[in-house]
């Protein structure tokens, strides 16, 4: 399994914006800038974070992006579920959209959809307060 671009781009916007200063917004070029992301691909991923309910948007000349909770409420798990959809580690944990002839009896299920539990949980406990940058002025 690989995490996606998008998903390591968006880890890292969210880690920049949750290093900000409270009440402060980052704009898209400075995002863009501080942690070397495309800023056209970047405007698409925080596009997707603003609808997936992690940030907030303000538009305008003095607009940018905050989180919308405090940073030890945003884990890792939210922001790779909102670029990237639900996490499953194998086709049999996504339930019957899994077209094996064996899913009834199939014996590596449980083992898959142990870990997959594991790993969501280890995701789960990773906050952006553990990760802030030193803040920049």
């Amino acid at each position: 399994m690989r995490l996606s671009r998008k998903s390591d781009y968006a880890l890292r916007a969210v880690r920049h914006l949750s290093s900000l200063p409270t009440g402060r917004l980052g704009s898209i070029n400075s995002v863009s800038e501080a942690e070397s992301i495309p800023r056209e691909f970047l405007a698409k991923i925080l596009k997707d974070l603003t609808r997936g309910s992690i940030l907030v948007s303000y538009r305008g000349v003095t607009g940018g992006y905050r989180l919308a909770r405090k940073p030890r409420e945003v884990t890792f798990l939210d922001v790779i579920e909102a670029i990237d959809g639900p996490v499953h580690l194998n086709l049999c944990t996504e339930g019957k959209s899994c077209n094996c002839d064996q899913y009834d009896t199939c014996t590596m299920r449980a083992f898959w959809e142990t870990q997959e539990v594991v790993f969501k949980k280890s995701l789960s406990k990773q906050h952006f307060a553990k990760y802030k940058t030193k803040s920049r002025k």
